[in-house]
């Protein structure tokens, strides 16, 4: 696996971890529609969270919020009205980011939950 995957990987558990840590229920992981793709889809209490990690390597590039673009959010929305009519829900969807960045010591990872991060465009 390679090195940005890897890394991606440690992200998306600590992102679970921290996650259930908070008292959400996760239900998916790595869910995939039509070669989209949702790394986590938890429930918080009665809300369908949809959640978008971000993860680098380091501080120097840019923040990890500030790679999603307007095409990957439209992405994440494609996928999860999909996971949503596959499942046959009806109840309010709200779409996180979590963003990691770690440091030199492994365990010591800065990381930013951003609750309602982003709204689908229309269209």
């Amino acid at each position: 696996m390679a090195q940005h995957n890897e890394l991606g990987k440690k992200g998306e558990d600590k992102a679970a971890s921290y996650l259930l840590d908070q008292g959400y229920r996760i239900v998916a992981r790595n869910y995939r529609f039509d070669r989209k793709e949702i790394d986590i889809i938890a429930w918080d209490d009665d809300q369908l969270v949809i959640v978008e990690v971000r993860t680098r390597a380091s501080e120097y590039h840019e923040h990890p919020r500030e790679s999603i673009t307007p095409a990957k959010m439209n992405a994440i929305a494609y996928a999860a009205e999909a996971y949503i009519l596959e499942n046959e829900l009806d109840c309010e969807t709200r779409f996180d980011v979590i963003c990691w960045l770690p440091h030199d010591d492994e365990d010591q990872w800065e990381m930013e939950h951003i609750v309602d991060a982003f709204r689908p465009l229309p269209g």
